[in-house]
């Protein structure tokens, strides 16, 4: 990367400032012996590039269907093991039941802070909420797409956020787990990385913000584990 100077960078919650999701699915779908192709063809199904407009996916994470309403058609499209109907109530909250805040990835926000680069966060919610405790003072701007009623990877909620940070496209560096939101960041102007793991996504940001340190000794002004969230 080069160009401008980063001022701002901008972290997606899920599966980037926690640990990966599909480990936590993967322990729900054993937890609750659900054929794991039924849930992969139902996510494909609401949540591919070629999805139609409006799928509950979609719709939950724009706050327009609530967790229970989610929980009850995600229940009903999928299958287990033994044939045993899938329980509705709290679909949801085991899906994420072993999210966990990624110390590594909120020391980096906080050496970035330090550094006098701003740090804010954009997330699709999927009806869970969030650590605030920890967020809210480390991130601003925070945009969670229910609160907003716009969801990633549309352009609308990217141009949201750079108002909120009052700072042109490719000043912002914008951190993502999934693909599609990394191009959606791309297509407003915004700088974006990748995420896969923490060392990673350090490398990439010390490539534009030169004067960012080495990762913190482990277990050095670390977050608390926390329940799970999206």
């Amino acid at each position: 990367m080069s160009g401008n100077q980063v001022e701002a960078v901008v972290f997606d919650y899920g599966g980037v400032l926690t640990g990966p999701v599909r480990a936590s699915i993967a322990a729900w779908l054993r937890g609750d012996g659900i054929e794991p192709g039924s849930f992969s063809r139902t996510l494909k199904a609401w949540l591919s590039r070629d999805a139609p407009d409006g799928t509950p996916i979609h719709r939950l994470e724009t706050g327009a269907l609530s967790v229970e309403e989610f929980d009850a058609l995600l229940a009903a499209e999928l299958t287990t093991l033994d044939g045993r109907p899938v329980d509705p109530v709290g679909v949801l909250g085991r899906l994420f039941a072993g999210v966990r805040p990624d110390p590594a990835m909120f020391a980096l926000a906080r050496q970035l802070r330090d550094l006098g680069v701003r740090v804010g966060l954009l997330s699709n919610s999927w009806g869970n909420t969030y650590p605030r405790e920890l967020i809210d003072g480390l991130f601003d701007p925070v945009v969670i797409s229910a609160e907003v009623g716009l969801r990633k990877p549309l352009a609308a909620i990217y141009t949201l956020t750079l108002d909120r940070l009052g700072l042109p496209a490719d000043r912002v560096l914008f951190v993502d787990d999934a693909e599609p939101h990394v191009l959606g960041a791309r297509a407003v102007g915004m700088r974006a990385v990748w995420h896969t793991d923490a060392d990673s996504t350090r490398a990439a940001l010390a490539e534009v913000i030169p004067a960012l340190p080495p990762a913190p000794h482990p277990g050095a002004d670390l977050p608390h584990p926390h329940p799970p969230r999206s």
